[in-house]
């Protein structure tokens, strides 16, 4: 999707394969992150201060979090999760650094939803075995098998969309606001500095910060729920 509110074409690759907007901040994002783990890990000590105290909280609430959501025996899951909520905030977060977010783009939130979708049956296959998890697409009458398949493919579209659709709507209102103060400017001949600072600022607050982080705890908690549903 080029043009509009989609995101833009960076550069292609050898081939014609075009590298968005949407690619290239997840690249930063990505090395953000790595960079930031290597040096807040270096050097543990046994007596944890400064940054690493704020790590090992962090740590911990995701732990926690895991296993009040999911059940102390799936504690294993707190690294993705952690890893995922990380991701997902920092990319909705990231136009208030004037990049695009990534999930402002379908693709990414769609890439997302369904790895939420295939864990969800590969760990309930897992877990219950092969045949005893395809009977419960029987239950509770063989009839529901249809309407059972639906629900299912319908899980990734409703986190994809909700996800991509909380992002792209913020994106959308602050660009037509940003027009409309524009143009209100231009209109009058004159600069209106606190509509074209104040206004934005606080809205930037609650579409980038309050929903971005909001709409990122959502999802690892869908995430959760489901997989763990499938598994119990």
């Amino acid at each position: 999707m080029e043009g509009g509110f989609g995101p833009r074409v960076i550069f292609e690759l050898p081939g014609g394969i075009p590298v968005t907007e949407t690619v290239t901040t997840t690249w930063i994002i990505m090395a953000v992150l790595t960079i930031f783990a290597l040096v807040a890990t270096r050097r543990f000590d046994k007596v944890p201060k400064g940054l690493q105290n704020v790590i090992e909280l962090l740590v911990d609430m995701v732990y926690k979090l895991t296993a009040q959501t999911m059940g102390e025996d799936k504690k294993a899951f707190a690294p993705y999760i952690g890893t995922m909520m990380m991701y997902l905030i920092c990319a909705n977060l990231a136009g208030l650094f004037g990049f695009r977010p990534p999930t402002a783009d379908v693709n990414t939130t769609m890439a997302l939803a369904l790895l939420t979708f295939f864990m969800i049956h590969f760990f309930g296959m897992k877990r219950k075995g092969v045949g005893t998890y395809l009977k419960g697409f029987l239950q509770p009458f063989p009839v529901m098998l249809p309407l059972n398949i639906i629900g299912e493919l319908a899980t990734p579209i409703s986190l994809s969309f909700r996800l991509f659709g909380n992002i792209v709507g913020g994106l959308i209102i602050m660009n037509l606001l940003y027009g409309a103060l524009g143009g209100l400017s231009t209109n009058l001949g004159i600069s209106i500095p606190v509509l074209q600072t104040g206004i934005p600022a606080v809205l930037h607050l609650y579409f980038d910060v309050f929903a971005g982080v909001l709409q990122s705890f959502i999802f690892a908690m869908l995430t959760m729920v489901f997989v763990s549903g499938a598994m119990d």
